[in-house]
């Protein structure tokens, strides 16, 4: 008797979580015809509007006499009137509609802005003031309530940006979506220092990028404009094959600290960086006027910047390239103490040897020795760096190198951009010059050891040595490196300026 009675509860309540569940789906099928509907109704609204203006601005050019029939497009730029027109489909033509998903954008579509335009209130944006509220966040994102606040041309995220826009348009990610920054702080503190206030210092990225969700938390509580960080910093551990061999070889001591274990796992602070360019700051760089700068950025990228000339009151620009990456052994405010060494590594990323192993070049050779350096300096009371930069072979990219042949030294006589036919050319020090150029002192340059270059790799080593690359006397014999170890005063943020 219990037992039937305890079935036919359960019964009931098996159909009633069933009902429920298809009164649910069919509340949500009714939401989501009420939400298409609305969504029809607001671009037949603006297209009505758009439509009704086109037709007042055409009736009071011609006086009052019946206009050509027209149909406008709902693309504005920056908002304003001015609705690009077409012809008006035959009535022959049959509409066949198409069966996609519902977009979650308007249809209309800002294509640039204008200094003054009216409804443009850009945030303030001081580079390189000191007070941080007078100098203001950098605002970029094109999301509704932001668009009309922006004070930095380009997208958050670098190349990447392109992934969230995909994304956005298969509607894995809102387009209202905005980022949770919860325990996001830095691990580490940095700054400030006085380069931060010194427009001609840093030109390439924000100082304050690791701090600006919560420097101008005001803008975004209570003004509802979205502002990222474009620096991360975070604790983090290193493990690489190679560093277990080093102290199998005695080249690192295991100290608990940094070189914590037998294996060489390190402890490192990584610090993300996006690049933040301040246009007049990255032209004086290259000896050229703003102007052309930005005519060339815009030209060279297919147009997709057209604020980069109508916004000249805007000065920041996120470019779409790769970032960089900053690993830090030890202390990370020893990297400005103008009291200890500082061995730096600058790194160019090089897919093929530094992930694949590839021994045709010494690009993951250099990378291991200058992690090893910067170790043993750090071990010794100093500090050690490796910058990483998301620039394939100096920004050649991975298909112009892939294409140039490795088997002997005239390989590396036709790079193929910039000009540069020659291995000297292309082998010139960049970096060091970049380096000395801003005032930092190098030191010492040490040479990799003999033992740690590839036998396939040494036509690159022996141009190199041909082209003048290293400044030792004994060219012939060195095998040398950009790799640097120097006593320099840097308080700057990281300790360098790009």
């Amino acid at each position: 008797m219990a037992d039937t009675l305890l079935s036919q509860i359960l019964s009931v309540v098996t159909q009633l979580q069933q009902d429920s569940k298809t009164l649910a789906a069919s509340v949500d099928a009714i939401n989501g015809r009420v939400n298409a509907l609305a969504d029809v109704k607001k671009l037949k609204d603006d297209d009505d509007a758009a439509a009704a203006a086109t037709a007042a601005a055409i009736k009071g050019r011609d006086g009052g006499k019946p206009a050509a029939a027209t149909t406008t497009t709902p693309v504005a730029a920056g908002g304003a009137a001015g609705e690009a027109t077409e012809p008006p489909a035959s009535p022959t033509n049959d509409v066949i509609p198409t069966v996609a998903r519902k977009p979650n954008v308007t249809s209309r579509i800002i294509l640039t802005t204008y200094p003054g335009q009216s409804g443009i209130d850009p945030i303030i944006m001081n580079w390189g003031e000191k007070d941080t509220t007078k100098r203001g966040p950098v605002v970029v994102s094109r999301g509704a309530s932001t668009v009309r606040r922006r004070n930095a041309i380009g997208a958050h995220g670098g190349s990447y940006s392109i992934y969230h826009a995909l994304a956005v348009a298969i509607q894995d990610l809102k387009v209202d979506h905005k980022p949770d920054f919860t325990n996001t702080e830095p691990a580490a503190t940095i700054g400030p220092f006085p380069q931060w206030s010194d427009p001609k210092k840093i030109v390439a990225m924000d100082p304050l990028g690791h701090l600006a969700p919560w420097l101008y938390n005001d803008y975004i509580n209570k003004e509802n404009v979205e502002i990222r960080p474009t620096i991360a910093i975070t604790k983090a551990h290193m493990k690489l094959p190679e560093l277990e061999n080093s102290v199998k070889a005695g080249r690192l001591k295991v100290d608990g600290k940094i070189c914590l274990n037998e294996s060489g796992e390190l402890a490192v602070t990584k610090f993300a960086v996006e690049p933040v360019w301040y246009l007049p700051g990255v032209a004086e760089r290259f000896g050229i006027d703003e102007g052309t700068l930005r005519r060339s950025l815009f030209e060279n990228t297919g147009g997709s910047f057209p604020e980069l000339i109508t916004r000249n009151d805007i000065k920041l620009f996120l470019p779409p390239i790769g970032g960089l990456t900053v690993y830090c052994f030890g202390d990370p405010a020893k990297m400005s103490d103008p009291n200890v060494k500082l061995a730096l590594r600058v790194h160019d990323e090089c897919n093929g040897s530094d992930v694949f192993g590839s021994d045709i070049c010494t690009c993951r050779p250099y990378l291991i020795f200058g992690i090893e350096e910067a170790v043993k300096e750090a071990q010794k009371g100093g500090s050690g760096v490796v910058v990483y930069f998301r620039k394939e072979g100096r920004a050649l990219g991975e298909v112009t190198k892939a294409r140039e042949s490795r088997s002997k030294y005239d390989s590396w006589c036709n790079i193929g951009k910039r000009g540069i036919d020659r291995a000297s050319e292309y082998f010139k020090s960049m970096k060091y010059d970049a380096i000395v150029g801003q005032g930092i002192p190098i030191h010492e340059r040490i040479p990799i050891p003999d033992e740690m270059i590839p036998e396939d790799s040494r036509v690159e080593i022996d141009a190199k040595i041909h082209a003048g690359y290293f400044t030792t006397a004994r060219s012939k014999d060195v095998r040398g490196t950009t790799w640097i170890t120097r006593t320099a005063r840097v308080h700057m943020w990281p300790p360098w300026s790009t």
